[in-house]
């Protein structure tokens, strides 16, 4: 690991006098975009980059990526310029605009993305339906990405952000489009990331997912950082106390409220119920309706964090985010449809010989497959394991097939 950041108390993105003026086709300054501006981001942290339109957001991003050039100042990224490639492996970006071949499939799309960065097949493959999983478009990764709704195609763009599992993640309004169910997911994996050690930079609109997910933020406007800081810090109001009961009966309450005047000296009280968030309330009714499995043609809940990005140091919190991001409908296999089902059903014979035929080559497939497992050595790996089962899959097909061509040989004709 290089020293920049084998150490976790380092920056990973470090901008110092940061400038960006754009100039019209004479070379005369047309635009003050960015103002000197002193930014650091440490290993680990979820950043949230807040502003107006035409605040600078957009801009910095780019200088962070290598994308465009200061005109002042100096900007590292793992202690190096932005525009070495070997950093750009280490990066992974969601843009605000959704940029995806239409006529590729979900999974094609990983892939392709997964080549570019010289991902080895079989990782790719592994990666791809984890990914796909992740973010709840496992059933429809063979469908073309043309046509996908705007939110799904947001749900690809992460996952294509996260293909090699980079240190740093830029997402540009990560939620936009997408439904208030798959928002919560999506926060959810970015605060299991950040849990995990990847570093994230955050742009959003939308101040509510920021609040959620950010450790600290800093507010640009006019191509300045006017605020910067701990979300817990800037947000908190010192003058004021806030007190969560039970449901207390009216006599209880009198008395409270009477010893807190006098005891505070709190002469302006509010008490009412709390209430929970529409986000909340909506996750509920979602959630009750997949319990009841009701059938959906749109995107599918995510099943948790992909297993590749897990990676990392962890702890309770996110363990438990894990555990609510697992909690779905049931999943069940998904088998070919050969029809033998169905003539079954309408009592044709031919359909109920069939099916028995299946049946038996599954029996003789399962057989098979018992006879060519190894006896399990405590000393493989998981990549090895998994090499193992795939050798031992395909050699069981292999016999299976010259079995029922030895069959369909010997049998007379009907």
């Amino acid at each position: 690991m290089p020293a920049a950041v084998a150490n976790a108390a380092d920056y990973i993105v470090e901008a110092e006098n940061l400038t960006k003026i754009y100039r019209d086709f004479w070379g005369r300054p047309k635009a003050r975009a960015v103002d000197r501006i002193n930014l650091r981001i440490r290993s680990g942290q979820i950043f949230g980059l807040l502003g107006p339109n035409g605040s600078g957001k957009s801009t910095t991003v780019k200088m962070i990526l290598g994308l465009l050039y200061p005109n002042r100042g100096r900007i590292r990224v793992f202690g190096q310029s932005p525009r070495n490639v070997e950093i750009k492996r280490r990066i992974g970006y969601q843009p605000e605009e959704t940029y995806l071949y239409p006529y590729l499939t979900a999974a094609e799309t990983l892939d392709f993305f997964g080549s570019i960065l010289g991902i080895h097949e079989r990782e790719r493959r592994n990666r791809i339906r984890q990914l796909l999983a992740m973010v709840g478009l496992e059933r429809v990764g063979s469908r073309t990405v043309g046509e996908f709704s705007k939110g799904m195609a947001r749900r690809l763009a992460l996952a294509q952000a996260l293909i090699n599992d980079p240190d740093l993640v830029v997402l540009d309004e990560p939620t936009v489009g997408l439904d208030p169910l798959a928002c919560r997911e999506i926060k959810d994996v970015i605060r299991v990331l950040g849990e995990r050690g990847k570093t994230i930079l955050l742009c959003s609109h939308v101040l509510a997912d920021v609040e959620d997910v950010c450790d600290s933020v800093a507010v640009l406007y006019g191509g300045r950082i006017c605020a910067e800081g701990s979300v817990r810090e800037i947000l908190q109001i010192q003058e004021q106390t806030r007190i969560v009961a039970p449901a207390m009966s009216e006599g209880v309450l009198a008395e409270v409220c009477r010893l807190l005047k006098e005891k505070a000296g709190a002469d302006d009280l509010t008490i009412d119920h709390p209430r929970m968030s529409l986000e909340q309330f909506f996750l509920n009714v979602v959630r009750q309706a997949q319990s009841g499995s009701m059938e959906t043609s749109g995107a599918q809940a995510g099943t948790g964090i992909a297993e590749f990005l897990e990676a990392g140091p962890g702890s309770g919190a996110d363990r438990r985010i894990l555990e609510q991001l697992a909690v779905q409908e049931p999943r069940t296999p998904t088998v070919p449809d050969t029809g033998a089902d169905r003539d079954s059903e309408k009592g044709g014979g031919r359909g109920a010989a069939e099916a028995e035929q299946d049946r038996a080559a599954a029996r003789r497939l399962e057989k098979l497959t018992r006879a060519e497992t190894p006896k399990e050595r405590p000393g493989n790996s998981e990549e090895q394991r998994r090499e193992q089962d795939e050798a031992r899959r395909i050699r069981a097909s292999e016999k299976l097939r010259d079995l029922l061509e030895s069959d369909d040989k010997t049998t007379p004709n009907q």
